[in-house]
C-alpha cells in the first residue's frame, strides 16, 4: 500500500517528557465482567505520542489548537533523511535541502531507530532541531516541521527552537515514526484531535505516495 502510517501508537508503553503523567490506556469497564460494553479510558498530557504544538504552548497569550489551520497540516511534504547528524544545525539543513523548496518537511534521525527496537525508556540524547536551523527553515517559509522523537527541540534548550518556530506560525509535529519510510516527496495527512483551548493535541499522520 502506499499509505505510511507514521504515527506512535499510544500505549502504556509509550515514554512521556519527563515530570508528565505517564500514558494510561485501560479498560474500566468490560463485557467479562457484566458490563453492557468495553469502554477504555485514555489519560495523559495534549503531548502524548505523536502530537502538534499550537504557538500558546511556548508564547503567552499564542494561538491554540483552533487557531492552528489544518491546511497547514495537510498537504504537500517532504521526508530528509538525517540519521547520521547529531543535531539539525543550519549547516546540516542546508546540506540537505532539495531542489524543490517544501513548505513541510518531516526529518528522519537516528531517532527512528530507537522506535523501531521498541525503546520504552526516555531518552534525553535524542537527535532536535538547534535554533539556527529552526531559523533556517522559517526563512525557506515552512508550514510545518515534523521529527522522529517527543521533541523538536534539545532537551536542554526547549525554548529557543521552539519560539523561533512558533513565532513564526510554524507548526511543529513531534512524535513521529519514520523507520521504513524512504526520504523523498509525499502527502501528508495530519489530523489533530479538536482540544480548542488547549496548546497542543495528539494526532494521527499518514504519508501517501502512490
Amino acid at each position: 500500500m502506499p499509505y505510511y502510517d507514521i504515527s506512535l501508537p499510544l500505549t502504556n508503553r509509550l515514554p512521556v517528557w519527563p515530570g508528565d503523567p505517564p500514558l494510561v490506556v485501560e479498560r474500566f469497564k468490560t463485557i467479562a465482567q457484566g458490563d453492557g460494553a468495553n469502554v477504555s479510558r485514555l489519560s495523559g498530557t495534549v503531548h502524548i505520542g505523536t502530537h502538534i504544538d499550537a504557538p500558546d504552548h511556548f508564547l503567552d497569550d499564542g494561538r491554540t489548537v483552533a487557531q492552528v489551520a489544518l491546511e497547514d497540516c495537510l498537504g504537500p511534504a517532504w521526508v530528509l533523511a538525517a540519521e547520521d547528524a547529531p543535531r539539525l544545525d543550519r549547516a546540516v539543513l542546508e546540506a540537505l535541502w532539495p531542489a524543490v523548496n517544501p513548505t513541510r518537511v518531516l526529518f528522519k534521525t537516528a531517532n527512528s531507530r530507537w522506535w523501531a527496537q521498541g525503546h520504552t525508556a526516555f531518552r534525553e540524547d535524542y537527535v532536535a532541531l538547534t535554533p539556527d536551523g529552526a531559523a533556517f527553515l522559517v526563512e525557506q517559509g515552512m508550514r510545518l516541521v515534523g521529527i522522529d522523537y517527543l521533541s523538536i527541540a534539545a532537551f536542554d534548550s526547549l525554548t529557543p527552537t521552539h519560539r523561533v518556530l512558533l513565532e513564526a506560525g510554524v507548526v511543529a509535529l513531534e512524535g513521529l515514526r519514520l523507520d521504513g519510510v524512504e526520504p523523498g516527496p509525499y502527502t501528508l495527512y495530519c489530523l489533530p484531535l479538536n482540544i480548542p483551548e488547549a496548546e497542543g493535541a495528539p494526532a494521527r499522520a499518514v504519508l501517501y505516495r502512490p
